[in-house]
């Protein structure tokens, strides 16, 4: 009876051993997947194609993203909330990322546009400059309609106001929609007022009357650059999600286009540079 009590107990010990063991080797191949990769980008990036262009071709780690106006974004990358983020506000991006960069990538570029109703009262389309279309707006108090929401897009805008020697701001001509691009640009449409809109975005808008008046000034590069922040260390997958957005991800971005056939985006450097 004795000896039958000791077998069983050991097999009690045994189960119990081989739960506990199953247990932990299930936890351990739990905890030993790498979280999700982090990415931030911009609703530009977004509603211009770009984002699905990346996204979708991504074979490796997951992806979590989150999608704000670049200030937002750029904000959560330096307090370590990110992993990868792609902005196009450079000002913002030295503001907010100085120290925080193991790897900054040229991805592709865009171009804005200013864009209005067909009649054009402003003359934007014989402006010989941005600035200068911008002052053309302003002077004839023409309706303007901004994102006022501290994006890439409104900090560019910005950008022509003070290049024109305008301060926009409490005009009553002056329309901040504190929105996306693609619902700024249905509220100018609705509007008749005039806008700075991404082109690759405005392309993916059907049913808009606004008409691109101006876009030959250097001034209107919209560039889409991608970082992999430190926080305090990268993300394993992080590196091999940008050398794989610099290569076959950026070529898929680079087949979209605009109405006409003309190309929504341009390469720019081909190499990623870690910040001395």
């Amino acid at each position: 009876m004795r000896a039958q009590q000791a077998n069983a107990n050991r097999r009690m010990r045994w189960l119990r051993h081989g739960v506990s063991a199953g247990i932990c080797a299930a936890l351990s191949a739990c905890t030993s997947a790498p979280p999700p990769l982090r990415l931030g980008t911009t609703t530009t990036v977004e509603q211009s194609g770009a984002l699905a262009a990346l996204a979708e071709g991504w074979a490796g780690a997951k992806l979590s993203t989150v999608i704000a106006p670049s200030g937002q974004i750029l904000r959560s990358a330096a307090s370590g909330d990110l992993d990868v983020v792609i902005t196009h506000a450079p000002a913002l991006e030295r503001k907010f990322l100085a120290g925080h960069v193991a790897l900054r990538c040229a991805l592709v570029a865009s171009r804005f546009g200013i864009v209005g109703p067909a009649a054009d009262p402003a003359g934007v389309a014989r402006a010989s400059s941005a600035a200068d279309a911008f002052r053309r707006i302003a002077t004839g108090r023409h309706r303007f309609v901004s994102r006022g929401d501290s994006s890439g897009t409104h900090i560019k805008e910005l950008a022509l106001w003070t290049a024109a020697g305008v301060a926009p701001q409490h005009q009553p001509w002056y329309i901040e929609s504190g929105t996306d691009q693609a619902a700024t640009l249905h509220l100018a449409d609705e509007r008749d007022a005039y806008a700075l809109a991404d082109l690759p975005t405005l392309a993916r808008l059907p049913g808009l009357t606004l008409h691109t008046l101006f876009t030959g000034d250097s001034a209107l590069t919209n560039p889409y650059t991608l970082y992999v922040i430190r926080a305090p260390a990268p993300h394993p997958a992080a590196r091999a999600f940008a050398e794989w957005a610099m290569g076959a991800g950026r070529e898929k971005i680079l087949t979209r286009i605009l109405t006409g056939g003309r190309p929504a985006f341009v390469s720019r450097d081909d190499r990623c540079t870690s910040p001395g």
